[in-house]
């Protein structure tokens, strides 16, 4: 039986311990910052139970960002307005993001930029910096923003050269792993270098950063998150493609590899293996697409398909398998690591799929590699019986900005805000936000003056319960164009 999403929000329960989500829901209490209570008096912001969360969210007058009451929020970083310090501005189209603890205190963000195609197509591409540039034709990339405990901001390129910079994912080590959700080769789409590939962002170490090499070991295809098993050192990434729709891959490091800072930097392009999961029933039958599961609670067996050629030299990596050989998925997405396993997300499938839904919760249990189903929200046949959401969406893991809700606003923790919108936050480092995917027809298609301005909803396109209006052509109030931080108002 699968849930709406109105049933979503209905069957979410508060208990005198904290917030208790009923059924199928409370897969999601796993992840760190999830919860928010709505058992708060509106006005005081207090909690009447005494459990974690801090109450529904009130509407912006301002129309950018919707907190709960007590909450204030500041504009950090602006496409268009902000300047880098090298005094360039502030690129457009933000999207995966992760938080880490800087030196002296300070919080520091690295925010991808998802910009796809030649610079010429984007107002505010990111700056080609000296040394940071992995293809100079490339628009897309990584700005590092650093919050300094007094209230001052300062911005600068971390990565340039890449393209359609979506999620990615925080690494054990306290780095940024930045996925090219694009199959662009040299010669295409007006690049000069290949691209669908991964690269690491050091938050801190500027030399780090210098010379830019793809992380080639982790297959070229469209990426979208990556989590790193801490214990194992396995890498379990998504691809968001479709015809056909997308694998999730697994990359086993070399024998003897220990992960670290700049580590991954050191393996050869052919290093390790990369595998792509294939999935059976319970009756040992071969699973050809995760919307096959229509009940919560469904367990795939997972056994793992040796990847032909991991960088698509002829062919793309999941057209080199036929029928039969591997399990696949629309719009897997989102991931984030808790349990001793990776949560992984399918945000929804449509009529390329065998069956139709409005976003899937897994979750991968390496030790009994087994697949299991623990959210599936159905088809919402008439969009407009749930009204858009304005609320901010944040990534429910420290370990991954990646996620699969609609795209609206960004709120992040500094060192001046012991909690934030999203949840209790002890250190900086344990709240990190994703702005999650467009539609499939803006992510790939820039447009003026505002690149990151959402087309109308489609039922074809994207969940129907997940669509915004589209914005004004000329406000840059889409959520791609800013970083928000969001603390109590009697915060500094």
């Amino acid at each position: 039986m699968s849930l709406t999403r109105r049933d979503f929000a209905r069957n979410s329960a508060i208990t005198g311990a904290g917030v208790a989500l009923a059924g199928s829901v409370g897969a999601l209490a796993t992840a760190p910052q999830a919860l928010a209570s709505t058992d708060i008096d509106a006005e005081s912001g207090a909690d009447a139970r005494g459990g974690v969360g801090y109450g529904p969210l009130i509407p912006d007058p301002d129309g950018i960002l919707a907190l709960p009451a007590g909450f204030k929020y500041r504009v950090i970083t602006y496409s268009g307005r902000t300047k880098l310090e090298s005094g360039e501005i502030t690129p457009s189209n933000h999207d995966g993001t992760a938080t880490f603890d800087g030196p002296r205190g300070t919080t520091l963000l690295v925010n991808n930029h998802e910009l796809k195609g030649p610079r010429a197509n984007w107002k505010y591409p990111v700056p080609l910096t000296e040394g940071l540039v992995y293809d100079p034709a490339a628009s897309g990339g990584c700005t590092v923003v650093e919050v300094r405990p007094g209230g001052h901001v300062a911005e600068w390129v971390g990565i340039a050269g890449t393209s359609t910079n979506c999620a990615g994912g925080r690494t054990p080590w306290d780095t940024w792993l930045t996925c090219e959700e694009t199959e662009d080769k040299a010669g295409s789409n007006g690049m000069t270098k290949d691209h669908g590939y991964v690269f690491e962002v050091d938050p801190v170490d500027h030399r780090a950063n210098r010379d830019p090499k793809p992380l080639k070991f982790f297959g070229r295809y469209a990426h979208e998150a990556v989590v790193i098993d801490p214990r194992r050192g396995h890498a379990y990434l998504t691809e968001d493609a479709a015809s056909p729709n997308g694998l999730l891959f697994r990359w086993t490091p070399p024998k003897g590899f220990e992960h670290g800072r700049g580590k991954l930097r050191t393996l050869a392009d052919d290093a390790g293996a990369l595998q792509a999961f294939k999935c059976f029933d319970s009756g040992g039958q071969f699973v050809d697409d995760l919307s096959r599961a229509t009940k919560i609670g469904t367990v795939y067996g997972v056994d793992w398909v040796d990847v032909p050629d991991r960088d698509a030299k002829t062919v793309a990596v999941r057209k080199q398998f036929t029928a039969g050989q591997v399990t696949r998925a629309r719009k897997l997405e989102g991931m984030w690591w808790g349990d001793g396993g990776a949560y992984i997300v399918s945000s929804y499938a449509r009529t390329e799929s065998p069956v139709q839904h409005d976003g899937q919760v897994w979750f991968y249990d390496p030790k009994r590699r087994t697949l299991t189903l623990k959210v599936l929200l159905g088809v919402n046949p008439d969009p407009s019986v749930d009204a858009p959401s304005t609320a901010p969406t944040t990534s429910p893991s420290p370990r991954t900005a990646a996620s699969s809700s609609p795209r609206t606003a960004r709120a992040s923790s500094t060192s001046s805000a012991p909690r934030t919108a999203a949840g209790r936050t002890r250190s900086p480092a344990t709240n990190s936000t994703s702005a999650p995917k467009r539609s499939p027809s803006t992510a790939s298609s820039p447009a003026s003056p505002s690149p990151a301005t959402a087309g109308p909803c489609s039922p074809t396109s994207r969940p129907p319960a997940s669509c915004s209006p589209s914005p004004d052509p000329g406000s840059a109030r889409s959520a791609a164009e800013f970083n928000w931080v969001a603390h109590p108002r009697h915060a500094s």
